[in-house]
């Protein structure tokens, strides 16, 4: 019987290590979560740097895992308890290479599909939302694929649990999707990019939104941050360019040598007063940030002018979501580092002068702690009141993570109410005691677009625009 394509490429790939089964059968798809094998499948397995022993990762992913081949970024000291299976371990640096030269087998890309890619701190889900709109609007079949999952022509087809999912499930999904589409806008977040999950997504052009400190806890410094960001310059195509909204980014590529493709540094874009009152959202520098960075992506893509591309756009669920009620006005907002919220209070107090502003938040668990005082101080700088309430606590205890925060906001303005639903409803109630003519802004941070709270191990449904809901009708506001 030949060997399958499979078992070809298996034989004649170049591997630091392998132990070729003693009797197979044949190889049929590639997998990279191990609860998705079956006996001829070969299964991608990244080992990372968690604080796991080899053993553990064994007994949780591997024991019972029924594929015939496995394939690792690096030994394991497991190996002798798979006697049945081929094992096969990566050269360093090979990983991303070898699983696109199975993906291109597996899940081949019309060559005649055009990609853009935004990568940055924040705003890359917005911009992404964005250019979605514009090229949507203009005719374009347009897959986008980020945060808030995998889009359509603007219509949601999946939530994949990832800014940018692993590469495998990503050629599948382009796989299955490309007959549908001329253009696909993605998300590519640092871990995308330090992991290889876009690696080979050839993208015609590229954006850079901003940079700032995040995902401390994965790339333990900055300078690891910023590299694995600039990652994206690499995948750019020739002929295309990195457009880049913030001149320190620019400035730091440029003195680091980091120039394998032209960068050149977008403005936030002028909108008319038409424009802001028609898009509110746009009376928010970062947004127009955004916007500009879609505009020039746009424009490439379809060789006209961008004046007008502003009566596109649409809000982006979870970014600066608002509901107004009188002189009050709740802002629903995924805004979660020191930068993203300094960014929006900041233009909060700008767009609106006259208001107080009240500013309920929390800090995720099982991430960087550095980053919590300094949300609290972001947020102290521009608020009246602050609530300081739970968001993601994952394995972490909600007080603790709160108390890592409270160091930043200075007592008289803060109060603490751990569960978010009860910290909702107290934001409404410190409102409802304010003279009905006062005005104010009260900005709801952290969960944006999240329906759920990670908490003990689970995700358990909740969203913050549902609180916003229940108690506007608790008080009888409309």
């Amino acid at each position: 019987m030949p060997e399958s394509p499979l078992s070809q490429l298996l034989a004649t790939t170049d591997f630091a290590w392998r132990r070729p089964a003693t009797a197979q059968g044949a190889l049929t798809n590639i997998q990279w979560r191990a609860d998705r094998c079956d006996a001829g499948s070969i299964l991608f397995f990244q080992r990372f740097e968690d604080g796991k022993t080899d053993m553990e990762i064994y007994a949780r992913y591997l024991a019972r895992c029924p594929c015939a081949v496995l394939v690792t970024n690096r030994m394991l000291q497991c190996f002798d308890r798979m006697p049945a299976q081929g094992i096969y371990v990566a050269r360093p640096n090979d990983w991303a290479e070898v699983i696109r030269r199975f993906c291109d087998l597996c899940y081949p890309l019309r060559p005649d599909l055009t990609f853009v890619g935004v990568t940055g701190t924040n705003g890359k889900t917005t911009t992404v939302k964005y250019l979605e709109s514009i090229l949507t609007a203009q005719g374009k079949r347009v897959l986008s694929i980020g945060t808030l999952g995998v889009f359509r022509n603007g219509e949601r087809l999946v939530e994949t649990g990832f800014t940018s999912p692993p590469l495998i499930e990503l050629r599948r999904l382009l796989r299955d999707q490309q007959d549908a589409c001329d253009l696909v806008v993605m998300e590519a977040s640092s871990h995308a990019l330090d992991q290889g999950r876009v690696h080979g997504i050839p993208f015609s052009n590229a954006a850079w939104t901003n940079f700032t400190q995040d995902h401390l806890d994965y790339h333990h410094n900055e300078a690891a941050y910023f590299n694995a960001k600039a990652g994206i310059l690499d995948l750019i195509q020739a002929g295309g360019r990195l457009y880049c909204a913030s001149p320190a980014v620019v400035e730091r590529l440029s003195q680091q040598g980091m120039t394998k493709a032209p960068i050149e540094l977008i403005a936030p874009a002028e909108v008319s007063a038409e424009a802001i009152a028609a898009k509110p959202f746009l009376a928010l520098e970062h947004n127009r940030s955004n916007y500009a960075l879609a505009s020039v992506l746009a424009s490439q893509l379809l060789d006209r002018s961008p004046a007008s591309f502003w009566r596109h756009l649409e809000p982006v669920d979870g970014r600066f979501e608002c509901r107004v009620f009188g002189s009050r006005t709740i802002v629903v907002d995924f805004a979660h580092t020191p930068d993203a919220l300094e960014t929006i209070l900041t233009a909060i107090r700008a767009g609106f002068p006259q208001a107080r502003v009240l500013t309920l938040f929390g800090c995720g668990g099982d991430r960087d702690r550095t980053k919590r005082a300094l949300m609290g101080e972001a947020v102290a700088r521009h608020s009246d009141q602050v609530i300081v309430t739970s968001d993601n606590p994952r394995t972490e205890a909600p007080e603790a993570i709160i108390a890592d925060i409270l160091p930043g906001v200075p007592e008289p303005i803060r109060e603490v109410v751990v569960e978010r639903p009860a910290a909702i409803a107290r934001l409404f109630d410190l409102l409802a005691e304010r003279p009905a003519a006062e005005p104010w802004i009260a900005l709801i941070a952290g969960k944006g677009h999240e329906r759920y709270i990670d908490q003990g191990g689970r995700k358990i449904d909740y969203s913050d625009q549902d609180e916003v809901a229940r108690n506007a009708e608790r008080l009888g506001w409309t």
